[in-house]
């Protein structure tokens, strides 16, 4: 059998390392790539906060389900002893 072979490499190391970074100093220059990476780490830690306000408010959202689901069911409670009061006045 033949063994398979993976589309995507992984990590790169040593040679294709170096020169990715070679790459990316010709493109950007030696001063901005601080910059670029500031500016990746501050997107991510933003993207982060929305992804947990998001997942927040869905938890926020799921507890108000469930307190309303309760109240649906006291109503029906209260629905159900009116028609008991109704039937055993009749």
């Amino acid at each position: 059998m033949a063994s398979a072979i993976p589309l995507i490499g992984g990590i790169p190391a040593g040679p294709e390392l170096l020169i990715i970074l070679l790459v990316l100093v010709l493109l950007f220059g030696a001063n901005k790539i601080p910059k670029l990476a500031r500016s990746t780490g501050q997107a991510m830690g933003e993207f982060k906060k929305g992804r947990e306000e998001v997942e927040d408010e869905l938890k926020q959202m799921q507890g108000d389900e469930e307190e309303t689901d309760s109240t649906l069911e006291d109503d029906d409670e209260e629905f159900e002893d009116l028609e008991t009061e109704k039937e055993t006045s009749a």
